[in-house]
């Protein structure tokens, strides 16, 4: 199996987990210049909050997408957008990425600013 292959069987075993749970889910996705956050419901239908760095706010104030202090913005974000949607407690789906480095960061930022998971 190639690096694609082993991160999409690891975001699969992740989902099927959390869809088992039943829990609402917050699900980053990451790419090289961005990264992304949203808040899903637990039938998988809707999206009930989002962040990532192409919003003109974060990206007014950030040089970078593509870094750890964007992907801290991104997590304190989308915090407070759940927190407007009335959530408080979700589950990590990090889509098969390694947890280090931006997706800790957007983790993280997210835990100070009130998400549990």
């Amino acid at each position: 199996m190639n690096k694609i292959q082993t991160r999409q069987r690891r975001r699969t075993r992740t989902r099927n987990q959390i869809a088992r749970i039943g829990a609402v889910r917050l699900c980053v996705h990451r790419t090289p210049q961005h990264i992304y956050a949203q808040i899903i419901d637990p039938t998988g239908a809707l999206v009930l909050a989002s962040a990532s760095t192409l919003e003109t706010e974060l990206r007014a104030s950030l040089k970078n997408g593509g870094n750890i202090t964007a992907a801290s913005a991104v997590g304190k974000r989308i915090a407070e957008k759940a927190k407007q949607a009335g959530i408080t407690k979700v589950a990590f789906d990090r889509s098969g990425f390694k947890y280090h480095g931006r997706i800790k960061a957007l983790a993280d930022a997210a835990r100070e600013n009130g998400l549990e998971f």
